[in-house]
């Protein structure tokens, strides 16, 4: 008897290597949209390459995983974040 596996909805966070921005989105299989990210398939940082992968949250809830990313893209999410991730972004500095 096999489990079902679950699907989980990732939001996640890169950061331009390029201008140092960042950019927040919603995926179910995350090594697989870094990819698309970095090899330019996605309109909206084709041109911020290469990117890393700096953050990420795991939600097993669709709508979870979308609020989430809709928070972080708001100034107290962004606050989060630089609170979050003080070690990865004083490297850009």
């Amino acid at each position: 008897m096999n489990p079902v596996r679950p699907i989980w909805f990732y939001t996640y966070v890169l950061k331009s290597r390029k201008n140092n921005t960042f950019y927040t989105g919603v995926t179910t299989n995350l090594k697989k949209r870094l990819d698309e990210h970095n090899k330019g398939l996605v309109i909206s940082t084709k041109h911020r390459r290469p990117l890393q992968l700096i953050y990420y949250e795991a939600c097993l809830d669709k709508d979870d995983a979308f609020r989430r990313e809709k928070y972080l893209k708001t100034g107290m999410g962004k606050r989060y974040l630089k609170n979050r991730l003080k070690g990865i972004l004083k490297e850009a500095i």
